[in-house]
């Protein structure tokens, strides 16, 4: 099974691993991508002015073109580590036992605009690209991902479940992965689509499908695992599941 998890704009700084070697990155296949985004992306940041531009950045945010210019030289932490925020406090991917820690690297990717696939195990440095940037020379992401990475997410051959947001599953469609999205429902049983918990319970959906023992195979063993922990999920047609929290 394949977890596919969206980004988060926030990083953790630093790192115990040594300096970024794509070459020892996961899916080597998606390596001449990544290392020409990298490239470009340390150039962009001897322009100041342009890189906030493009990465959409005020002023005040000027720190995280720092760390693009010291992208290949900075230390480096596992990618399920790197990233912060609602779904990956919620993750809490620190406090698994080793078993379960072991699971999730295998299970866990994060989408990424730099890296296109990131794993468990992936050791990466902070950054700061989005999918929504446009870089110079590039345009879209969308159309700098989706030829190299769409073969590779449409090949694995395991259960993709997909919690990315929009963004991040234009970088590479994958038909048939499992959909989820998150519904609040108030007293009358009235349903919407949120944003506040949607990353939360995104996350305790991923932290449930790493740690179970046994490795999901099929929608209806995802929606077992989820109720499990706790959470009320239901079946949306033949591909995808909502989560539904109280409003």
């Amino acid at each position: 099974m394949l977890v596919l998890l969206p980004p988060s704009e926030t990083k953790a700084a630093g790192g115990d691993g040594p300096p970024l070697r794509l070459d020892e990155l996961s899916h080597p296949e998606l390596t001449p991508t990544r290392r020409k985004l990298v490239d470009a992306l340390v150039a962009l940041a001897g322009d100041v002015p342009g890189s906030l531009r493009a990465l959409g950045l005020s002023e005040r945010q000027a720190a995280e073109v720092d760390r693009n210019a010291a992208l290949l030289d900075s230390p480096t932490a596992p990618a399920l580590e790197r990233y912060t925020g609602v779904l990956f406090d919620a993750l809490d991917i620190t406090s698994l036992d080793a078993a379960q820690r072991a699971r999730a690297d295998s299970r866990l990717a994060v989408a990424s605009a730099l890296f296109g696939l990131a794993r468990g195990t992936d050791r990466i440095p902070a950054y700061r690209l989005s999918a929504g940037s446009s870089l110079p020379g590039f345009g879209a992401l969308r159309g700098v991902w989706r030829p190299v990475l769409e073969p590779v997410l449409q090949g694995t051959g395991e259960l993709v479940v997909d919690l990315r947001s929009g963004a991040y599953a234009a970088l590479a469609r994958v038909p048939e992965a499992i959909a989820v999205r998150v519904l609040s429902e108030d007293s009358r049983g009235e349903r919407k689509v949120v944003s506040h918990h949607n990353k939360s319970h995104k996350g305790l959906l991923a932290r449930a499908l790493a740690a179970a023992e046994a490795e999901p195979g099929s929608l209806d063993d995802v929606l077992d695992v989820a109720r499990d922990a706790g959470l009320r999920v239901e079946r949306e047609g033949a591909g995808a599941l909502c989560v539904v929290v109280p409003r």
